[in-house]
């Protein structure tokens, strides 16, 4: 039976080194969240329930159609991000490499049709 201590078993593991990134990046979109979202249920609210025409005039203006696109890719973003860190936390191998590939390639993909839906009713 090998006796080895905490530093002997952790030796050669070394760390990714992106940890700390990865940790203010989802704070930063937290706070962003945690500004945007009032502000999108607030503007979504006021479009709630119109007809196309008036949802076409109302997102023609800069302001509902700035709040929504940032809403949606921070939101997308801070998704991405989350998933990414349960997939770290609970897959292994291979599989950990390709499922956060999927992840990621989906979240920003639906949030690029999301952006384009809002640009689409902007313009």
């Amino acid at each position: 039976m090998a006796f080895m201590t905490d530093r002997k078993r952790a030796q050669g593991l070394g760390s990714a080194k992106t940890g700390t990134a990865h940790f203010w990046a989802m704070k930063v979109s937290s706070v962003a969240l945690l500004i945007l979202i009032p502000l999108f249920v607030f503007t979504f609210g006021a479009a709630l329930g119109g007809t196309y025409e008036d949802i076409l005039a109302y997102y023609s203006r800069p302001f509902p159609a700035i709040i929504a696109a940032l809403t949606l890719a921070v939101g997308f973003k801070h998704f991405n991000d989350g998933v990414q860190t349960l997939i770290e936390d609970y897959v292994h191998g291979a599989s950990q490499k390709v499922a956060i590939i999927v992840m990621t390639c989906v979240s920003y993909g639906a949030a690029a049709v999301a952006i384009f839906a809002i640009a689409k009713l902007a313009l």
